[in-house]
């Protein structure tokens, strides 16, 4: 596995490169967010996402999946956002939550099917910068761990992702804290997990 340090979330223009080539490749990554430390795959690509869902032990058809999303512009190609959805993308983007929109029918061959898919604007420009190289949203889920240190150590996040991603986007020290999931699919928001953002 190939580790890119990142200083104060400013990746340069080479490692936006290097990282970007990774991912249309079909390359695997493990990356920091404004919460957990996540991992993550081009979301066009259907066998990376798969290896992804191998990888966490999830069932793709059964799991809701959420996509990185360089600004509201990107999220609304991808699903669809009524008027408080709107609202709630301006307000609280970029930012630790994750919202669940209705899946619209330009969503990747990895999602057909699915009725909801969970849009993330993260406050973190690495993410975001990545994303905007790419082109397109990159799938994201939080990595797992047992050991709170596995969250929070750099070095043991590599460690224990070494045989399963092919990239290290090293950043600051991870977190504990998830995101907050806000279901946005009714007719008003509501809160399904409290994380780390505030409504």
């Amino acid at each position: 596995m190939k580790t890119i340090k990142i200083w104060s979330d400013s990746p340069s223009e080479r490692q936006l490169d290097e990282i970007a080539s990774e991912l249309e490749a079909g390359g695997i990554m493990v990356f920091p967010t404004d919460t957990l430390y996540a991992i993550g795959c081009d979301a066009l690509n259907v066998k990376a996402i798969d290896k992804i869902c191998r990888i966490k032990g999830i069932n793709p058809e059964k799991s809701n999946l959420s996509i990185i999303c360089s600004d509201i512009s990107m999220a609304a190609e991808y699903c669809r956002i009524e008027n408080f959805g709107f609202r709630l993308l301006r307000d609280y983007t970029p930012g630790p939550f994750t919202f669940l929109f209705r899946a619209s029918s330009t969503l990747p061959k990895a999602f057909k099917g699915r009725k909801v898919v969970g849009i993330r604007i993260p406050d973190c420009r690495t993410d975001l910068e990545i994303v905007k190289r790419l082109g397109h949203p990159v799938l994201t889920t939080s990595i797992e761990y047992e050991d709170e240190d596995y969250a929070i150590n750099q070095e043991l996040i590599a460690e224990a992702y070494s045989d399963k991603a092919d990239i290290f986007v090293e950043g600051e020290e991870g977190s504990t804290e998830p995101s907050t999931i806000v279901d946005c699919t009714g007719n008003e928001p509501e809160i399904v997990r409290q994380g780390k953002g505030i409504l």
